[in-house]
C-alpha cells in the first residue's frame, strides 16, 4: 500500500528516491504521528525510524516556512549524528521554503543565537547545547509544535536527563514523539512528566 494523505512535496521527494511503499513501521507509525498524540517509536535499526521523523515534521510544518521561531525542535546525542540528520533534512526539504538549523556544544552559544534568531522552522540540538539555549533565553519556544527525540536511548545519561527534564518544564504544550530501539523503564518513566497520554508503536525484531 502506498503512501497516502502527506504533502505532495514530500510525495515528490519518495518518488525521486523510489520509496512507493512504507515499511511496516511507517505504515502504523506516521498515521499516529500526523494525528497529533504523544507518541513511543520503537522499532529495530533500518525500520525507517529516521525517515518517519524527517516526514512526520514535515507534514506537521505543512513544508513551508512561517515566521521566525523554530516549530520543530530535534533531539540527538553528538554532533555527529545531529549533521547527520541536518544534511538528510536538507535532502527533503531543498524544495520547499522550510529552514533547518543545526547546533552542537561546539558551536559558541551566541553564534547559535544570533543565527537561529535569523529565523529556523526546524531546530536540530544536542541536549546540552539546546538547555543552554534555554537557559540564556537563545531560542524562543512560543510556536513549538513537535518535539521528537532520535535515538532516545542516550537520554538514560544522566547529564542528557537532567538536560530533557530543565528543557521540557519550560515548553507549555507542544507533540513529543521519541524514536528508539528498545523501550528503556527510564523512558518510559517521562510519561510522569512530558509523554502524557502517549501511545506506543512497537514493531518487533
Amino acid at each position: 500500500m502506498p503512501f497516502k494523505k502527506l504533502h505532495s512535496d514530500i510525495l515528490e521527494k519518495l518518488a525521486q528516491l523510489e520509496i512507493t511503499t512504507p515499511s511496516p513501521f511507517q505504515s502504523e507509525s506516521i498515521p499516529i504521528v500526523k494525528s497529533g498524540a504523544n507518541v513511543y517509536c520503537v522499532a529495530p535499526k533500518d525500520s525507517g525510524k529516521t525517515t518517519t521523523l524527517i516526514i512526520t515534521t514535515m507534514q506537521k510544518l505543512k513544508c513551508r516556512a512561517i515566521g521566525n521561531a523554530p516549530r520543530a525542535l530535534i533531539l540527538v546525542e553528538n554532533k555527529e549524528i545531529a549533521t547527520q540528520l541536518y544534511d538528510a533534512f536538507l535532502f527533503y526539504t531543498k524544495e520547499t521554503s522550510l529552514r533547518v538549523y543545526v547546533g552542537y556544544e561546539e558551536l559558541h552559544n551566541d553564534v547559535q543565537k544570533s543565527e537561529i534568531a535569523m529565523g529556523v522552522d526546524i531546530l536540530i540540538s544536542t541536549p546540552k547545547s539546546m538547555n543552554k539555549l534555554f537557559l540564556t533565553n537563545g531560542v524562543s519556544i512560543a510556536d513549538l509544535k513537535l518535539f521528537s527525540i532520535d535515538d532516545a536511548t542516550f537520554l538514560t545519561q544522566k547529564s542528557a536527563y537532567a538536560a530533557i527534564m530543565s528543557i521540557t518544564q519550560s515548553i507549555q504544550k507542544c507533540q513529543y514523539v521519541l524514536y528508539s530501539e528498545k523501550m528503556h523503564p527510564m523512558l518510559k518513566r517521562f510519561e510522569d512528566y512530558f509523554m502524557e497520554y502517549s501511545k506506543v508503536v512497537r514493531i518487533e525484531n
